[in-house]
């Protein structure tokens, strides 16, 4: 018999070509899953993280994978040999998308809408270009069962090119209506038309490559129907939501949750017949059924509360999270094992390695997502914090599970490749073809399912050998319960739980007086007042019907609800009362507002017993002694105390400004020896300050990471209150957006009641907008003055920062008697830190008096203005009309509580200047700097 010829023998180059290709064209796959893991670990110190994070996961990942195997599968499913000489193209493209992708967060980042535009371009380009080498392979094919599904990957590539301008439209500033429907159109063509028409074709043939069992007889049928229905429901959704129709959205929004039905309904038939197995077969139907389920929330969000920005924020996470990644991992699980090669057993090892501990994995991450997934309020912070690393950790585990895999594959195929030498002889090589390491045992190469992959015989091996599915998903839910305690336990109060409450007596009548208490939304409990048949047990159910704020119930003698969340329901045991008792809510404020409620007990007639007549002036959050008797005002700031600088930035070009407003609830000195706490924007004692030009638009992001309802005002724009300066609960955010048609020097502030409260405690900044023509100076500099109103913290303050020695005192502030008046957020920085200037400089200072309550009047020491800017326009200029000669000039500028201008003066000779507020009083409370003036 004669020796094969090598035109003859399967070529060994066919297969490391094809792994090769597979190598480049995913290689940003895997730079993206890094970077992600990056921004995440470093997320808190990165502007418009979720926007970032989002598009990595959409436009990084999923778009350049779609990218890959719709090209892979496409020539698997027409039996069509790609040349050779065509990859390079396809490789362009995938990193095109890339560059792409790195332009559009560049320019998102930066705040330049060009660069945006350029980068959704060279996206939708690179995305058209690759549908159409999909439909030109697919006419040069021969006719082929699955052709339908190469035919809805074009589909679906020509969507997102649309989603890519709807994008580029949606960077630029926008009214809050049109936000909203080109934010939801955007996703309905991008997410559920692109993504979801591409995962839906696919699973038609890879769900039952996954399970090992035969394709559901009409599956293909049912996807002809199914398919249209997602792609219609799509496009309808997206062009009513840009219409205005909230109506008609909803309809094509459930015309797509129908279609979307139909595909989990083919895979569920096909499951019956072969349940799935490890990670890759949970995560795939996981993520359809999030898919399914959140596109009916979409359809009844939109339904009943019509076209809002918050509708597509509150679906972020379940489409993001619970149907985008998981769809991603669970497919990859399956195919980068089957596509390395090695033959069955290689691949099943490698599988193995892939799906190791799967059940268990796919339950800790849904159970984590909709978890996360609820509506903000409905977890305490600590538990939705740490059911979110708990499930991120357990996602990202695909990563280093994906480099195990390769080992395993790679390892396997080096040990064949071995053992082949070793029995390899001479009349074996002319006896038999040679092997590549793509073939089975029995030189044959394993056979293409209708999915494309190697269909590997003998069985995936077990996710996790040893351990049964059963096993896995009760240790996942213990892990998530144990998140979730964990969380509580950190802080047992905002979940509910009292570690101090107790009642009052154990003697008494031996009966129960049960009453249930809400706490309102305009700061009342009802009823205010319970009477209770003396000796009787009372027992509260606190409910909180404020959607917005955190509220407590605490009782005189100790008993405490804990604070609520907005939905929240707890009970108190008060104990017996044979006395009468007050109870209040004791976050910052909402007692000196009227949350207090009354117990009064009563004998056998109904009369009330005992004096019921208390004291309603003490603050609840505080002993009420001031810590500024201790503070030594001609001390410098504390070691750990950052000085603020005064030094004003000039303007940027930039005509869209974006920022993220983070609250935090932290410790901060705002005197030598007091550290307060401060309520935040940012983690600063006043936030940070904006500053643009005339006909600037301001985006910025709230997200509220304290323990109660908070939320901003901005003065330097003109919008309807009701939503964009909404109370938001913990956990929530929102976007304000305005646009900047006065100039002048603006407030911006916390509007959550008490107002003063908020203020005080450090919810403010400033935004300046320049005047048309605004002259240059030398040196320009910011002052922002507000007083503050503190008490020592009560021993039964909950939740206080480490360090804290005093908080904001409500009735002080209703009395009028601050503890410091400070510029920029602490009394003495400027004392031992001056502004500076040389002699004959042009200094311009910009002041804004905050308040809450008390004004400014502006004065330097030894100085003189010659120009005085107020509330928009010059009250005095060297060369104005009303000014002869140029002689005129101002001693001080007055400015009430939510006012502001800029003055202008030069310093003739050295020496060290004071500026004051001369109503000597705030002065002497902190209100004064120095500025030293050196040659």
């Amino acid at each position: 018999m004669p020796t094969p010829t090598a035109v003859e023998r399967p070529s060994p180059v066919k297969g490391r070509r094809r792994r090769s290709w597979h190598r480049t064209a995913g290689r940003p796959v895997r730079w993206w899953l890094v970077a992600l893991v990056v921004v995440i670990g470093v997320h808190r110190w990165i502007p418009e993280t979720r926007w970032l994070m989002v598009h990595m996961v959409t436009l990084g990942l999923i778009t350049t994978s779609i990218m890959v195997w719709s090209q892979h599968f496409t020539e698997a499913l027409l039996h069509h040999k790609f040349p050779d000489s065509a990859r390079p193209r396809q490789v362009v493209r995938i990193y095109g998308v890339t560059a792409g992708t790195v332009l559009l967060i560049v320019g998102m980042l930066a705040g330049w809408w060009w660069l945006t535009v350029v980068a959704a371009a060279v996206i939708g380009g690179m995305l058209t270009w690759h549908g159409l080498s999909l439909l030109r392979q697919l006419r040069q094919a021969l006719p082929a069962r699955f052709g339908i599904t190469v035919r809805w990957y074009a589909t679906a590539a020509f969507f997102l090119p649309v989603g890519a301008v709807l994008g580029a439209i949606l960077a630029r500033d926008l009214p809050e209506t049109w936000h909203a429907r080109l934010l939801l159109a955007h996703q309905s063509v991008n997410v559920l038309g692109f993504v979801g028409l591409t995962v839906s074709a696919t699973l038609i043939s890879l769900w039952p490559t996954v399970l090992r069992t035969r394709m559901h007889d009409h599956a293909v049928r049912l996807s002809r129907i199914a398919l249209p229905l997602m792609a219609a429901g799509s496009l309808l959704s997206a062009l009513f939501a840009l219409t205005g129709v909230p109506a008609l959205t909803a309809a094509g929004l459930a015309l797509y949750a129908a279609g979307a039905a139909l595909v989990g309904f083919v895979m569920l038939r096909t499951a019956r017949r072969r349940r799935p197995e490890g990670y890759m077969g949970w995560s795939l139907a996981s993520g359809v059924a999030w898919l399914v389920v959140t596109s009916v929330l979409a359809a009844w969000l939109v339904a009943t509360r019509g076209l809002e920005t918050s509708v597509a924020q509150t679906l972020t996470v379940p489409f993001v999270a619970g149907f985008l990644v998981q769809t991603l991992f669970g497919a990859m699980s399956y195919i980068l094992p089957s596509t390395m090669g090695g033959g069955p057993a290689t691949v099943r090892a490698s599988l193995a390695a892939m799906n190791r501990a799967g059940v268990y994995r796919a339950t800790v991450a849904n159970l984590c997502i909709a978890l996360f997934a609820l509506p903000a309020g409905v977890l305490p912070s600590w538990v939705r914090a740490l059911v979110s690393i708990v499930g991120a950790v357990v996602l990202a585990a695909f990563i280093p599970l994906m480099i195990s895999s390769a080992k395993v594959s790679v390892a396997a195929r080096r040990r064949l490749a071995a053992e082949r030498a070793a029995r390899t002889t001479s009349d074996d090589a002319a006896a038999a073809p040679a092997r590549t390491p793509d073939d089975g045992h029995d030189g044959s190469r394993p056979r293409a399912t209708g999915g494309g992959a190697a269909r590997t015989s003998g069985g995936a091996a077990s996710s996790s050998p040893g351990v049964s599915p059963l096993t896995q998903f009760l240790a996942g839910v213990l892990t998530v319960v144990l998140a979730v305690a964990a969380g509580i336990a950190v802080a047992p109060q905002s979940a509910g739980f009292s570690l101090s409450g107790g009642p009052a007596s154990s003697e008494g009548t031996g009966e129960t007086t049960e009453v249930t208490i809400h706490a309102r939304e305009d700061m009342r409990f009802d009823p205010s007042q319970i009477r209770v048949p003396r000796g009787n047990r009372l027992v509260v159910t606190l409910v909180n019907d404020d959607p917005a704020m955190v509220h407590d119930l605490v009782f005189a003698n100790g008993a405490t609800s804990g604070r609520l969340d907005p939905g929240a329901t707890t009970t108190v045991d008060v104990g017996v009362v044979t006395d009468p008792l007050e109870g209040w809510c004791s976050v910052i404020g909402h007692r000196s507002m009227g949350m207090t409620v009354n117990v009064v007990p009563v004998d056998e007639n109904g009369a009330a017993v005992g004096d019921t007549a208390h004291d309603h002036s003490g603050a609840a959050a505080s002993t009420g002694d001031d810590p500024a008797a201790h503070a030594d005002l001609s001390a410098a700031p504390g070691k750990d105390a950052q000085t603020r600088s005064p030094v004003l930035a000039p303007a940027s070009d930039e005509t869209v400004h974006r920022m993220t407003l983070d609250v935090q609830e932290v410790a901060r000195e705002v005197a030598p020896g007091v550290t307060m706490d401060a309520w935040t924007y940012n983690g600063q004692y006043m936030g940070p300050t904006l500053r643009g030009k005339v006909g600037d638009t301001f985006e910025i992001t709230l997200e509220n990471h304290g323990s109660m309802g908070h939320s901003v005002d901005f003065h330097a724009g003109t919008v309807s209150p009701d939503q964009t300066m909404r109370t938001i609960a913990p956990g929530e955010s929102l976007v304000y957006r305005f646009t900047a048609d006065r100039s002048g020097i603006w407030l911006y502030h916390c509007s959550s009641m008490p107002m003063s409260t908020h203020v005080a405690a450090g919810m403010f900044g400033a935004v300046i907008i320049d005047p048309p023509d605004l002259p240059a100076v030398d040196r320009e500099y910011l002052l922002v003055q507000n007083e503050t109103y503190l008490s020592a913290p009560a021993e039964t303050q909950p939740d206080l920062p480490e360090g804290v020695d005093a908080v904001v005192d409500p009735e002080k502030i209703a009395a009028g008697r601050p503890s410091f008046t400070m510029f920029n957020g602490h009394a003495t920085q400027y004392m031992h830190a001056p502004l500076t200037a040389r002699p004959d400089e042009r200094v311009r200072i910009w002041v804004l008096a905050t308040g809450p309550s008390k004004g400014l009047s502006f004065h330097v020491v030894g100085g003189q203005f010659d120009t005085v800017y107020k509330e928009g326009a010059y009250q005095l200029t060297p060369t104005a009309a009303s000014n002869p000669g140029g002689t005129g000039g101002a001693q001080a500028l007055d400015l009430s509580a939510a006012q502001g201008g800029f003055v202008e003066l030069a310093f003739p000779e050295p020496g060290t200047y004071t500026f004051v507020n001369h109503s000597f009083a705030e002065a002497e409370r902190g209100a004064k700097g120095l500025i030293k003036v050196e040659r």
